[in-house]
């Protein structure tokens, strides 16, 4: 039996995970120094996952605008030139 395309995973694709592992815990509580050598790793509390968006920069913009401007002299100095 095939498996159907909506159910395949695809690698370029992940999206950040909401949950992280027992491992990960320990090594953000340790970060946080909230984890002390010899504890349990059972029955952690709880660790704030944080997700990364990517913003939209607006120095491409800027820029556009500084070479707009830049170029429009330099233009007209190249139609006195004629």
């Amino acid at each position: 039996m095939t498996m159907d395309k909506s159910l395949r995973v695809r690698k370029g694709s992940s999206s950040a995970r909401g949950v992280l592992t027992r491992a990960e815990r320990i090594a953000k509580l340790k970060e946080q120094e909230r984890w002390s050598e010899g504890r349990s790793p059972l029955g952690l509390p709880k660790v704030r996952v944080t997700k990364l968006a990517m913003k939209k920069k607006k120095k491409a913009k800027a820029e556009e605008g500084a070479e707009g401007a830049a170029a429009k002299p330099a233009a007209g100095a190249a139609a006195k030139k004629k």
